[in-house]
This record gives structure tokens, sequence and C-alpha cells, in this order.
């Protein structure tokens, strides 16, 4: 389990950077509602990820033979952290008015704590 979580944080770590980042650019440069930014950057950052996690971070763990469930369960893991992205977008820019980047603070610190769990136990396990 130690090599995964090595492997999920640099993959995961890399991705959760890219995910902050372009959700940032785009919202804050471009000046795209910050709620669409996240579900455009999301949509785009999906597919990378489910790639990424499955030859690299959870390389040789769990079952590989029912591929359509997993890749199910992915989507279904990716979309509850979407939906925690999207929470704190809300919360932190539309609710309480804050700028652009707050969001990026739990993006980086709490999704993928949730999504390493579920990923790990529930997707590839």
């Amino acid at each position: 389990m130690l090599w995964q979580v090595i492997r999920f944080g640099i993959v995961g770590l890399a991705l959760t950077f890219c995910v902050a980042g372009s959700y940032w650019a785009v919202a804050d440069l471009l000046h795209i509602d910050p709620m669409v930014s996240m579900t455009l950057v999301y949509a785009i950052f999906t597919g990378i990820g489910f790639v990424l996690h499955s030859r690299v971070s959870f390389r040789g763990h769990g079952a590989r033979d029912r591929v359509h469930v997993r890749t199910v369960r992915f989507f279904v893991t990716n979309g509850l952290g979407f939906a925690s992205n999207q929470f704190f977008v809300w919360l932190l820019v539309k609710h309480l008015g804050g700028p652009t980047w707050w969001p990026v603070i739990p993006i980086i610190f709490v999704t993928p704590v949730l999504t390493f769990t579920l990923n790990r136990r529930w997707v590839f396990g």
C-alpha cells in the first residue's frame, strides 16, 4: 500500500495541481464563471486521471477482469470529487464572495483524500 500511496501522491498531486491551476486560470484570466471553469477543467482531466490512475497509481492492485465496473466506479468517484470541488467554489467564491483562488486550497488538500480512499477501496480494490 505504501507504493500505491506514493504513486497516487505523484500522479494525484500532478493532476490536482493541473486541475486547481487550470480552474483558476480559466476563471480568473479568461473571466469565465468559476462554476463553469471547474466544470470544463474537470471534464478534461477526468479522462486523463482514469488512464493515469489505472495504469500507474493502482497498477497491480485488485481484480482487472471487470473493466466496465471499474470504469463506472471511477467516474462515480470522480463525480463525487467534482461535486466537492464545485461545493468549495460555490461556498468560497459565490456564497462568501471570496477571490477565485480560495477554492484552490481545499481542492488541493481535501478532495484528494476523498478520491484516494474511494479509488483504493471501491474502484481499484
